[in-house]
């Protein structure tokens, strides 16, 4: 399962948002773009396809941007990626409705399989919250910073 491109930025505005909610303040889309290195245009579509999700919410004016409007420890990355690809499955096969014609379907030796695969990748994405990626990021910015005291 690849995730789209469009997901994959949704996911890094997400995440830039996450990191500067404690601040309660506005991030421009500018601002998002220039951290996480998305185009603006895109981005600011994204932010509108976002905030229509109910994910953020926005403020005109000068000191304007985006706000998440769930906390970052509530919100998982399995939502994000739902909502901007939808379900996640390794093959179509076993999301519904999306079941492609196939002669093996009624006696298929893989769906089992199919299903642990989809079961172990919802895991992962619904274990883990935009606070955990937040302080993942925090502790590894931590590992790297160059200490010159002696």
């Amino acid at each position: 399962m690849n995730l789209s491109q469009k997901c994959q930025y949704a996911f890094r505005a997400v995440f830039e948002l996450a990191r500067r909610h404690t601040k309660g303040e506005p991030v421009s889309a500018t601002e998002i773009a220039e951290a996480q290195a998305i185009p603006v245009r895109f981005l600011e579509q994204i932010l509108g396809e976002l905030r229509q999700g109910g994910f953020v919410t926005s403020r005109r004016g000068a000191h304007g941007g985006y706000i998440l409007t769930v906390s970052p420890a509530e919100l998982k990355v399995g939502d994000i990626i739902r909502f901007v690809d939808g379900p996640i499955s390794p093959v179509k096969c076993i999301v519904r409705g999306e079941e492609p014609e196939c002669g093996l379907r009624e006696n298929c030796l893989f769906m089992e399989f199919w299903e642990r695969a989809k079961r172990a990748v919802e895991e992962v994405y619904d274990s883990t919250t935009f606070a955990d990626l937040v302080r993942e990021a925090d502790e590894r910015a931590k590992a790297l910073a160059v200490n010159f005291s002696i």
